[in-house]
């Protein structure tokens, strides 16, 4: 026989573990708008002002992004504040956003290419580059979240990190 939660009890539990999450997820897109504006705003100066080719100005732009996402998107979607590990953690952060990086060049530089060989003028070129930039990291940024969420900064018991947040609200709920 499974025993009976009181009435009323799982609808609480629920919606905690639910309010949690889409904080989380809250907390996820802003740290990627603060990250996005500081790789864009580098990929169009280093355009636009250097005269740069736009696949080493978006990489440029992406690296100095990585940064901040990687330390807000750790203490402050996860809440980890225990010591960083380089092979758990900061390597493995690292991989994915070159896989994003590199995903992501190869878009702004197709279009480029498109778009100098169609005549666009170059504000219009910018803005294309722009454009295919956050079109994929868009599309990756659902799978990064999973990533992120269950391996990365996931907690880990055996290394005495205490309960996920998420898991927090649960047994507060619970009492």
């Amino acid at each position: 026989m499974t025993p009976r939660l009181p009435r009323g009890l799982l609808g609480r539990v629920a919606g905690h573990a639910w309010r949690a999450r889409l904080v989380s997820l809250v907390r996820y897109a802003a740290v990627s708008a603060i990250s996005t504006t500081v790789g864009l705003t580098c990929l169009a100066l280093l355009v636009v002002v250097g005269h740069w080719p736009a696949g080493w100005a978006n990489l440029v732009g992406t690296g100095l992004g990585t940064i901040p996402s990687f330390e807000l998107n750790r203490r402050w979607v996860w809440h980890r504040n225990d010591r960083r590990s380089l092979a758990r953690e900061v390597v493995p952060f690292c991989v994915l956003s070159l896989v994003e990086l590199i995903a992501s060049s190869l878009a702004v530089h197709a279009v480029a290419g498109w778009t100098a060989h169609q005549g666009w003028p170059s504000g219009v070129r910018t803005v294309a580059d722009l454009v295919a930039s956050v079109a994929t990291y868009g599309a990756l940024w659902v799978a990064q979240y999973i990533i992120l969420d269950r391996a990365l900064f996931a907690r880990r018991p055996e290394h005495g990190a205490g309960p996920a947040p998420v898991e927090q609200e649960l047994e507060q709920a619970r009492s």
